[in-house]
């Protein structure tokens, strides 16, 4: 019986994401591809330690619990190894009891033309051309910072957002880019009662609050999943932010409003699973705190 992914939430995450591979990607590109085939093919029973993925992945499975016989979320290994290399990569899978089952081994080739045969709604990888090809292809993906010391592993899960360029376009961002706070602030106010354009995440959250809403415990409990928006945005700038979250019908667990303050003191009090944000800089401060994604700008082709 064939098996539909349509109606999931699909988390396609590189093996060097979901592991600590580091040794090993230091081994391939020092020593080439048949020292890092020798070095898995000996190390096949060492598990593997948790990567920067990891505990996002682990957390989204136990979404799977909520109702029995029934999956919300499905995980595929996206991985550019070869079949002969990844059995590491499941016996480890194995040992932590991750319920993972699907995977695309792509022999070195790129992973994005595989995105849409999986109905990926998020992808995950330390490899910058996969991320940049998916985000260019309309899918939600982040370039991850290596995992924090001393990471949180709350069971409740919790995801963070930049705003701009990451929930939404990158409109308002790059008027503020060229031509300064002023005239930010000024296309805001003028267009405060128009929705901000959909950015790359803008799905994500649409999937993860229809999660939300359609989930809620019977005995009052919080749902195991919140949300947060971290922006660098504040008044008059919010007013657009809120509207267009009221259009969209999501309800952001909580929301702050930054105004150019450092957002690392906020997400180390949050404690996500994974941060998103589009910007370097911010990305190097909170990754040092609370594991963190960089979500690339999507490149227009010519």
């Amino acid at each position: 019986m064939a098996f539909s992914l349509d109606q999931l939430l699909v988390v396609g995450i590189s093996s060097r994401a979901l592991f600590d591979l580091e040794t090993e990607e230091t081994l391939f590109q020092e020593q080439g591809l048949e020292a890092f085939r020798a070095h898995q093919l000996q190390n096949e029973h060492v598990t593997l330690k948790p990567g920067a993925g990891f505990s996002l992945v682990k957390a989204l499975l136990k979404l799977n619990q909520l109702v029995p016989g029934q999956r919300l979320v499905e995980v595929v290994i996206m991985s550019r190894n070869s079949s002969e290399t990844s059995l590491r990569i499941f016996n480890s899978i194995e040992h932590f009891g991750l319920d993972i089952g699907r995977a695309a081994l792509s022999g070195g080739a790129p992973l994005a033309p595989y995105l849409e045969a999986f109905n990926v709604s998020l992808f995950l990888s330390l490899h910058e051309d996969d991320v940049q090809a998916a985000i260019n292809s309309g899918v939600a993906a982040a370039l991850l910072y290596q995992l924090p010391p001393n990471a949180a592993d709350l069971e409740q899960i919790r995801i963070a957002f930049d705003g701009d360029a990451v929930i939404f376009s990158d409109e308002s961002e790059r008027i503020y880019q060229e031509q300064g706070i002023e005239a930010f602030e000024k296309h805001e106010r003028e267009n405060a009662k128009r929705p901000l354009p959909e950015g790359p995440f803008a799905r994500l959250l649409k999937a993860l609050s229809f999660l939300q809403n359609n989930f809620k415990t019977s005995d009052g409990r919080a749902f195991p999943l919140r949300t947060a928006l971290v922006t660098a945005r504040s008044s008059p700038a919010h007013e657009r932010v809120i509207r267009t979250l009221r259009a969209w019908n999501i309800a952001i667990d909580e929301t702050f409003f930054m105004g150019g303050v450092n957002k690392s003191a906020v997400l180390a009090a949050f404690k996500p699973h994974m941060f998103f944000d589009d910007q370097h800089g911010h990305c190097i401060k909170a990754s040092s705190l609370v594991p963190t994604g960089r979500v690339p700008i999507k490149h227009q082709e010519k």
